[in-house]
Formats: structure tokens, C-alpha cells, sequence
């Protein structure tokens, strides 16, 4: 079977359009070749990031690679019938543990496979969705769905040094369901906050910050503190609720001091008041495309990432989609190919 050409130059044009074509690649069965990649960067090519969720999916799904390098700008990947596993990883340093499980978790699950997994990281790093957003905010809409899995944080791993250690079981999927997610009703939300080697009132400032805002917008907060070893300084927030209509999570990490976490977090939380956050928007797009009934769901705002993905898993399984302008956002309907 000749692969898929997919212009890895296109929209957002970075690590995004790599890591939902080799994903819906694995799933589907259907080879790819990415051309261009990151051609619009200061360095073009693969990073190291990269490389990793590639090679275990590679693994998994027993597939053939070519070019999978640092810096290299074409990448082809052919993959064959996957396999049940037990692994244990290192990234080195901080590369992003949950961007490499934004790969696996939908194609290990949605490829009716079983993993175990131990992986060494970044658990809370720039660029990135912290671990606590996947455990939380990627798990609920994920599950909601019909894919499974379980995420234990072990050991925290902030910049530059990582070290973090996670633990992921992840299920096969049994019947894959479309989902409708319109509006946030609910006034109920968590906090939740880890932090290390950072004084424990420094914390406590930013989060009170963050509730006072919740607050003021008719808001009831949960609050969870916890300070966790890690090798470096850090500090990871996140901000999110669920009800029957709605999934929205708002996360930030420490970067050269504490000042105005709480507050950035606590109004991209506010903001987000209709079905799904902005980064959820775009991760929900692989594993839909791959549920043959249609779903919807709306958001404040339509992003470059969103924009990737929806071209991309088009051109992968021929998933059909369409973008309609709201008075206060946008709705996004996506109808998949095949009910798995």
C-alpha cells in the first residue's frame, strides 16, 4: 500500500501534525509519509521530543520507519499488527511525557491492544499539558469516549532536568461512542497544585489568587495541595471541571517565579465556558474521527492546532467535518469512518 502524504508544513506546521499522523497511521493500518516537517522552524526536522512516542508506537504496531532521526525533515512509517506490551522508557531530561501519551493512549487503546507502561520525563514542562491535565481533564474525555487508562505520577519532573517518573495502564477499546459537549453548567471546580522545592506560602499566594477569582464568577472551589519531590524547582496548577455537557481543564507551570499563575490559570478557566477548553478541542479530534456516528462540541475559539488536526485525520481516514461560527465561539461537528 503507497503511504499517505501529509505536508507536515501545514497550519501550526510543528510537532502536532507528527504525532496525529503516525497516531491515526497505527490505528488505521494505513502507512504515512510526512514531508516538510517543521520546515517554517528556526531548526527544522525532528527534536528529540519527537522521537520517543514514534519509537514505542513503532514497537507496539511492529511497523517498518524510515527516518526517524533528529532533524530529519521526512519520516515514513508503516505499521502491521499491534502488540500487547510491558515497557519501561526514558525520554531524557524533560522531554514531555504527556505529549508522548497523547500518542499512545488513543492508538494503543483505539488498536484493541494492552500496554504497560513506566516512562521517565517531564511530567510538568514548557509547551506541553501538565500530567495532572491528562490524569484529570484528557482521562475524562477520553473515557467518555470508551478508551481507558489508569495514570499514577510517581515521581514529579519539572525543567530542565526532568526525572519524573509515570506509571500508565492503558485498556483496549470495546465500543468507541461520539460525544456531545455544548456548555459548562456546572459552578463546582478543583484545584489542584504540586509543587517542589518552593516555599509552601508562595503556593498558597498564587492558589488564593486563583479562588478569589472563581469566586467573584460564582464558582465553588476544591483545593488540593501537595508538595512532591522532583529534582528541580517546580510548581504545576491546574483548574478544571466536568458535567454532563462540558470538559474544561486550565493548567500552568512555574517559569522563573510564581507571580500571576494563579491569575492566568484561574480567567483561561473562566473563559472557557462552553463545552471544551481550547487544547482539549484539538486532542479530541483523532479518536472521533475513528467514531462512526457524529459528534459535536463547542469552543471559544478555533485554533491552529485544531485546524491541524482536522486536516490531518481527514486526509488519514476520510473522517467528514464542519466548523460553524457562534454568537460567543464555535461549534465543531466531526463524523468518523468506523465504529470501532
Amino acid at each position: 500500500m503507497e503511504p499517505i502524504k501529509i505536508d507536515g508544513g501545514f497550519g501550526e506546521g510543528g510537532g502536532q501534525i507528527i504525532r496525529s499522523a503516525i497516531t491515526l497511521s497505527a490505528i488505521t493500518g494505513k502507512p504515512v509519509e510526512i514531508e516538510n516537517i517543521r520546515k517554517n522552524r528556526k531548526v527544522p526536522g525532528l527534536r528529540p521530543q519527537h522521537l520517543l512516542g514514534i519509537k514505542i508506537l513503532s514497537k507496539i504496531c511492529q511497523a517498518r520507519v524510515e527516518g526517524l532521526y533528529v532533524n530529519s525533515t521526512l519520516l515514513k512509517f508503516f505499521p502491521s499488527q499491534g502488540l500487547d506490551l510491558d515497557l519501561q522508557e526514558d525520554i531524557g531530561t524533560a522531554g514531555s511525557i504527556p505529549l508522548v501519551l497523547q500518542v499512545l493512549i488513543p492508538a494503543v487503546s483505539l488498536m484493541k491492544n494492552k500496554l504497560r507502561l513506566s516512562i521517565v520525563g517531564g511530567t510538568d514542562v514548557p509547551w506541553s499539558p501538565t500530567s495532572d491535565y491528562t490524569k484529570h481533564v484528557f482521562y475524562e474525555a477520553l473515557s467518555r469516549i470508551g478508551i481507558n487508562f489508569t495514570l499514577d505520577i510517581k515521581r514529579r519532573g519539572y525543567y530542565p532536568k526532568g526525572g519524573g517518573l509515570v506509571e500508565v495502564q492503558i485498556q483496549p477499546c470495546k465500543n468507541a461512542n461520539p460525544v456531545s459537549l455544548l456548555e459548562r453548567n456546572t459552578k463546582t471546580v478543583k484545584i489542584l497544585c504540586a509543587h517542589s522545592h518552593i516555599p509552601k506560602e508562595m503556593v498558597e499566594k498564587e492558589i488564593h489568587v486563583a479562588r478569589n477569582i472563581l469566586v467573584e464568577n460564582g464558582f465553588d472551589c476544591e483545593i488540593a495541595i501537595k508538595e512532591e519531590d522532583a529534582i528541580d524547582a517546580g510548581c504545576s496548577m491546574l483548574i478544571f471541571s466536568h458535567d454532563a455537557s462540558s470538559i474544561i481543564g486550565s493548567d500552568g507551570i512555574y517559569q522563573k517565579g510564581l507571580q500571576g499563575l494563579g491569575e492566568s490559570v484561574a480567567k483561561r478557566f473562566i473563559e472557557s465556558s462552553l463545552g471544551v477548553d481550547l487544547y482539549l478541542s484539538d486532542m479530541l479530534v483523532v479518536p472521533l474521527a475513528l467514531v462512526k456516528e457524529t459528534s459535536v462540541y463547542r469552543v471559544k475559539q478555533i485554533t491552529k492546532h485544531l485546524e491541524t488536526n482536522l486536516f490531518v485525520a481527514a486526509k488519514m481516514t476520510g473522517c467528514k467535518y464542519g466548523i460553524g461560527k457562534l454568537d460567543d465561539g464555535f461549534e465543531v461537528r466531526i463524523s468518523g469512518v468506523s465504529d470501532t
